[in-house]
């Protein structure tokens, strides 16, 4: 089963399935525990997480499946300090996943593609947060 995050770049959050999600779990269902979806409100952030660097991480981490961020940073033949910020900021907007490993951080990624849609909010100068995982 292909396991999918959905990425829309909007203004607000999609929460179109929430109340779906809720009476599963009021029903005793097993519901996926990490959030399907991510609402990116802003272009600018958009191209942030997703630059090149950052999608260089997301494939090493797929095709390598490193025991650490330091050892992700050898893949990827880049300096720890940077990876590790990058890293970090992938995995605040949910995008990987980090496993303590006694000292070590192991990044890793639970999903095999990613879905974009939404309207691109061009002109858009809003401030405040700009994610949303939901559910």
């Amino acid at each position: 089963m292909t396991r999918t995050l959905h990425i829309t770049i909007g203004t607000r959050p999609d929460r179109s399935d929430l109340e779906e999600t809720l009476g599963s779990i009021d029903a005793g269902e097993d519901v996926e525990p990490r959030p399907s979806r991510l609402t990116i409100e802003s272009l600018a952030t958009f191209g942030r997480i997703f630059r090149p660097t950052n999608l260089e991480l997301l494939d090493a981490i797929v095709e390598h499946e490193p025991d650490s961020i330091r050892e992700l940073a050898r893949v990827v033949d880049r300096h720890p300090p940077e990876v590790t910020e990058n890293v970090h900021e992938l995995a605040d907007y949910g995008l990987i996943e980090l496993e303590e490993d006694g000292r070590a951080k192991r990044p890793t990624i639970w999903y095999d593609e990613i879905e974009f849609s939404g309207d691109v909010p061009l002109g858009a100068t809003e401030t405040g947060s700009d994610i949303g995982a939901v559910p």
